[in-house]
């Protein structure tokens, strides 16, 4: 599984309908369609170096081909801001964003496990299940980085591929929140991806909020909430 790969053009299938609590109901994406909004997010959730910002129409492009969805909406608003913004402020809104703030790490067992040796056997087993589906993850990332993951589910199909973003659906809630909180621009690439996968019921919500006021589990004594994943990031030049 290649993490930069980009994806190939799918053709689009009939949608489904379904409705959000506070949207506008808008066709779900059906399967060919939903494995190159998975692609997307995954690409876009990546570091914006050269490569990516080379392939910036060629992005937006592959949005405006989605039929019309919420996950649509959202991403188009991303892509817009993503396009016209110049290479350097990408880079510094990336870093920022990802690698300095705590609660919007895109380490996906961290907000589940926190740095427990609970988060080393859900980590192995995730790595696991990619390579009982024939995937290898790439060298040097862990497996629950959200493109990783993203692309996981492009590849292996709702059934497997999306498991994974489901079990997490919590962390995804918090990954949200905070990029909205922050208002970074890349809350909209979440909100395209959460769009897509099942909504959270009261309980959840009410688990989402306890935990983004108490930080994950901890092993550390006086270890504070939201810290370092259980891979120190390296900041990006």
């Amino acid at each position: 599984m290649k993490l930069r790969t980009w994806p190939r053009r799918l053709a689009p299938a009939g949608p489904r309908r379904h409705s959000e609590p506070g949207r506008r109901a808008l066709p779900e994406l059906a399967p060919p369609d939903r494995a190159m909004l998975f692609r997307l997010v995954s690409l876009l959730l990546q570091y914006p170096d050269p490569e990516l910002i080379a392939a910036r129409e060629e992005l937006g492009e592959a949005v405006r081909r989605l039929p019309e969805s919420a996950a649509r909406e959202s991403l188009t608003r991303f892509v817009e801001w993503f396009r016209t913004t110049e290479p350097m402020a990408l880079a510094r809104a990336y870093v920022e964003t990802f690698d300095l703030r705590r609660k919007s790490s895109l380490y996906l067992t961290y907000y589940l496990h926190g740095d427990t040796r609970r988060r080393g056997m859900a980590l192995l087993t995730l790595k696991q299940r990619y390579r009982v589906a024939g995937l290898t993850p790439p060298d040097g990332e862990l497996p629950d980085f959200l493109p990783v993951v993203c692309e996981f589910a492009a590849l292996s199909g709702p059934a497997t591929g999306e498991a994974p973003l489901r079990q997490h659906r919590k962390g995804l809630e918090l990954i949200r929140t905070a990029l909205h909180d922050g208002g970074s621009p890349y809350a909209w690439v979440l909100d395209a991806l959460c769009a897509e996968l099942p909504g959270l019921s009261e309980a959840e919500r009410a688990a989402v909020a306890d935990l983004a006021l108490a930080g994950p589990p901890a092993e550390e004594v006086g270890q504070a909430p939201f810290g370092p994943p259980l891979n120190a990031l390296e900041v990006r030049p």
